[in-house]
Parts: C-alpha cells; structure tokens; sequence
C-alpha cells in the first residue's frame, strides 16, 4: 500500500475523531445527522453503574402477597439467564405481565398490585476473588428497594414515581444551591403531551398516568 494513502487514511480518520469529540464537548451538531452517530463519542452512554431487578407483587384479601412475575410456566430468557420482565426499564409492560398471570390462576381476590424496584451498585457483581482484589473493605452486598407503582387489580395505576436513579438524580440537584438557582435562570416553558388531552381514547384504554 503507497505511504501516502496510508497517511490520508490516517489523517481522515484523526479529523473525523477530532471533529466528534469537538461535537460532543461542545455539543454543536452531535445531532444534526443521523450519520453523526459514528463521530460523537457516546459509547457508554446508557451504561448505569447500578444494577437494577423487578418484581411485581400482587396483595389479597388476607394480606398474602403472590410474586406475579415470572409465571408458573416457562420462563423466557432473551439474552442470558434474565427473565424478560428486567429489561423493560420504562415499566411498559409490567401492568400487562402481572393481569396475564392473575387472568390465568387461581388465587384470592386481589387487593392491589405493586411494582418494587430492586436496585445495588454493580460492584456488588464482582467475584469474591476480584472483590479482594480491587477493594479493602469485605463484601457487604446491600440493595435498595423502590416501589415505582401501585395499581387496582384489573390494572388501574393509582400512584407512580420515577426510577431510583431518577430520583437521585433530582435529590442531588435539590440538595445543591448552585444547581437550583440554574434551573431558575432559563425562560419558563410549557410541554404539552397530546396523550394527556381530555378525551383520548388511548390514554383512557391504556389506563396509565
């Protein structure tokens, strides 16, 4: 190969680095072309160091709780030994699970159904090997548990809150001065969302807030 399309092949590829980091610093056109995604460096953009589980309980009458996810039959696991339940972060489908389980068991009238939220850093996965390793102190593993939503038992949401992560990330703004005063300093602005409109056929069948 001639040096010098060795040195041009080098010297686009530098510049076309160069210009994605400059993008993404500054955030100026990371978004202006769905081409750009192969500059802007955003390769561990959706990575959390927390790991995150879920379970959904449904509560009788009597007060018996009964785990409605996974389901007493055979479990599906798309990729490695996680049920298909902890990949929907958004929650979408977790109202739907939990009515599928009840419509096909018997059980006890049902009071309530509640979405938990099991959350602990990802450090915690490492193997006790690698865990004396890396750190000093013994392995203490410690989750934190988070209801995300309650609902009736045909599925009607009565209550629902943000993620975990979500909420720390607010308490850390709410808990630093600085950061208040600059949520402050912009215009106010108002988000409207057609599927909260009075009368939507979807919003009323879907049954969500």
């Amino acid at each position: 190969m001639p040096r010098w399309f060795s040195n041009v092949v080098i010297g686009l590829y530098l510049t076309a680095m160069s210009a994605g980091i400059v993008s993404h610093t500054l955030k100026f056109g990371s978004a202006s072309h769905p081409f750009m995604y192969y500059f802007v460096w955003d390769m561990f953009c959706g990575w959390s160091s927390h790991e995150i589980r879920y379970h959904l309980v449904g509560e009788g009458e009597s007060g018996t709780y009964y785990e409605l996810a996974p389901g007493p039959w055979t479990r599906f696991m798309p990729y490695g030994d996680l049920d298909r339940l902890h990949y929907d972060v958004l929650g979408n489908s977790h109202r739907k699970m939990a009515l599928n389980v009840l419509k096909r068991t018997e059980h006890e009238p049902i009071r309530r159904i509640v979405v938990v939220e099991e959350v602990w850093p990802k450090k915690y996965n490492l193997s006790d090997r690698i865990w004396a390793m890396r750190f000093d102190e013994p392995k203490d593993p410690m989750s934190y548990f988070w209801q995300r939503s309650e609902m009736t038992e045909d599925g009607r949401v009565i209550s629902a809150v943000p993620d975990y992560l979500a909420y720390l990330t607010q308490k850390s703004i709410a808990d630093n001065p600085r950061l208040v005063n600059d949520t402050h300093a912009g215009r106010e602005h108002y988000v409207l969302n057609p599927s909260y409109r009075r009368g939507s056929s979807d919003y009323e069948s879907d049954g969500t807030e």
